[in-house]
């Protein structure tokens, strides 16, 4: 799909690609033994087993370089995260990398991600908690439907943070479908893609169910233009 656009046709991509560690579910060797450990006031300990996923195999291995070089061709900026994982298959250093802190506690979860940046600002942290049942907005959980979900929120601040009105956004692994939602509520113009016909299922489903809901304002009233339908399977 990206070899059909021309240089510079996207403003920002915002990529999550598979890192190469085995994170598609399953008996996750970085995850999944336990993702909570708190200390309630009695003597017993609550404990809660996260959700096993299908194992499917696409995070056998990061995308090849080539990959990485039509991204950056295609785009005026990127956000990559997982880059710690492969940076050298990315053919462009990268002074601003931007923190995620999952604020997780004691468990065997990342205490944070990283993504690179094109960009040229300062190192950032985004804090938001992302722990099992526990959430950074307890009052608007997020149904989990992917292994390696990130949170809408997450995306809003990178939105927010990185993107001008008017951007085109670009999501080449959408999984979930987090990023669709929060370009949606901003009023970005957005494309996605994604391979596994159940995860595509899946976001198809948690997007209509959002966009069911009323909202505080219409989608593009913050930036003054809709958000085209663009998805086909």
């Amino acid at each position: 799909m990206m070899r059909e656009k021309p240089n510079g046709f996207w403003d920002l991509v915002i990529a999550d690609p598979p890192y190469g560690i085995g994170e598609d579910g399953g008996k996750n060797h970085t995850r999944g033994k336990q993702d909570i450990k708190s200390k309630p006031a009695s003597k017993s300990k609550a404990v809660s087993k996260s959700k096993v996923y299908e194992a499917k195999g696409w995070d056998n291995e990061p995308p090849p370089v080539e990959f990485f070089n039509e991204l950056l061709r295609v785009s005026k900026n990127q956000i990559i995260f997982g880059a710690n994982h492969f940076i050298d298959k990315i053919p462009r250093p990268s002074s601003c990398w931007i923190v995620w802190d999952k604020m997780n506690g004691e468990n065997d979860f990342a205490d944070c991600e990283l993504a690179c940046t094109s960009f040229k600002s300062a190192v950032r942290k985004f804090e938001f908690r992302w722990n099992g049942m526990l959430q950074g907005d307890m009052k608007n959980k997020e149904m989990r439907i992917h292994p390696t979900q990130k949170p809408v929120a997450l995306y809003k601040w990178l939105l927010q943070n990185y993107a001008k009105p008017g951007d085109k956004i670009l999501d080449p692994m959408m999984g979930s479908g987090s990023s669709r939602i929060a370009a949606w509520d901003m009023g970005f113009e957005y494309w996605g893609c994604e391979l596994d016909s159940d995860y595509f299922s899946g976001q198809e489903k948690r997007f209509a169910a959002h966009t069911a809901k009323p909202l505080l304002f219409q989608p593009g009233e913050m930036y003054n233009f809709e958000q085209t339908k663009l998805f086909t399977e």
